[in-house]
C-alpha cells in the first residue's frame, strides 16, 4: 500500500506543478492530495514537500490551519472569475453556465472563509486593553 500512495503522490504532484502552467488544471486540490498520500506513506517524502522552497509555505501554512495569504486569493479569485465568465460565454448550454457560475461562487466562499496566514516575519496587532 505504501508503494501505491508514492506512486499516487508523485503523480499528484506531477499534475500539480502541471496546472501551474496550465490555465484549466487546479494546482492546489493535487498538491493537497499528493501531500496526502505522501503522509500516509512517506515521511520523507512529506517533509520534503512541506519544507519545498516554491511549493512548502502555501502547504505547511494550510496543513497548519494559518490559511493561505491574502495574494493568493485574490490572485486566485482574479484568474478564477475572468476565465468563469469567459467559459460561461463560450459554453452554448445554460445548464453547463449555471454550473460553471455556480462552481466560481462555491470556490470563492471557500477561499474566502479560509483564514488569511500573515507574511512570514509579520507581527500580529494586538487589540487594546479596556
Amino acid at each position: 500500500m505504501k508503494l501505491i500512495l508514492i506512486a499516487l503522490g508523485c503523480l499528484f504532484l506531477a499534475l500539480a506543478v502541471l496546472g501551474v502552467f496550465l490555465p484549466l488544471l487546479p494546482t492546489t486540490p493535487f498538491l493537497l492530495l499528493a501531500s496526502a498520500c505522501f503522509a500516509r506513506s512517506s515521511e520523507r517524502l512529506h517533509r520534503w514537500l512541506r519544507n519545498h522552497g516554491a511549493l512548502g509555505r502555501y502547504l505547511s501554512d494550510f496543513e497548519d490551519g494559518r490559511g493561505i495569504p491574502l495574494r493568493g486569493k485574490v490572485l486566485a479569485l482574479g484568474l478564477m472569475w475572468p476565465s468563469m465568465v469567459y467559459s460561461m460565454y463560450r459554453v452554448p448550454f445554460i445548464g453547463l453556465k449555471v454550473l460553471l457560475f455556480l462552481i466560481a461562487c462555491g470556490v470563492s466562499v471557500y477561499l474566502l472563509r479560509l483564514p488569511t496566514a500573515r507574511p512570514a516575519g509579520a507581527v500580529p496587532v494586538s487589540s487594546p486593553e479596556s
